[in-house]
């Protein structure tokens, strides 16, 4: 009697599933270069230090997306670069039925917050090993990145045909 009352029940928890699945996380790509070492080495530290965003999403197949995060890194002394750090941290990402902008919503701005801690800590890790003093990237409000891409969108005439496709900052 209790299996008879239990599949009902999950029937319906089966039916109502998980909307969202973290499928991998994976680093793409990755690029550290110091292209005026050794002398940049012998200058004060004051580098003035640019941060680049850019998230990019492929579907897989249906209801499987391959979301990407761009991170670039430029720290500057003067005219001369003392590092570039680029990293593509990445993930796949199963996503069920749900209306059009909250998939937006969750391939635009809560995938890439899911995979910023592991970008940074990659860049982080990048810039100490080229012996630079720590570099520590600050948290990343992607909902109002997502936010301010959407409404520049709408000004342009609409939103896209597929809002997922590219978020740049």
């Amino acid at each position: 009697m209790a299996e008879e009352n239990n599949t009902p029940v999950a029937a319906d928890q089966a039916k109502q599933g998980a909307q969202f699945s973290v499928q991998r996380i994976y680093t793409r790509d990755i690029s550290f270069e110091t292209p005026n070492s050794p002398t940049i080495f012998q200058k004060e530290w004051k580098p003035e230090v640019k941060l680049d965003i850019d998230t990019r999403t492929n579907e897989i197949e249906a209801n499987l997306f391959e979301v990407i995060l761009s991170v670039t890194v430029t720290a500057t002394l003067g005219e001369e670069t003392a590092f570039l750090c680029e990293v593509q941290q990445a993930g796949i990402f199963a996503i069920g039925e749900m209306p059009e902008q909250n998939k937006a919503h969750t391939l635009g701005s809560f995938c890439p917050n899911m995979l910023f801690p592991y970008a940074r800590e990659t860049v982080s890790n990048l810039v100490n090993r080229g012996t630079f003093p720590p570099l520590n990237l600050a948290p990343v409000n992607f909902d109002a990145i997502f936010a301010a891409y959407m409404q520049k969108r709408a000004e342009q005439g609409g939103a896209p045909a597929d809002a997922t496709q590219q978020l740049d900052s």
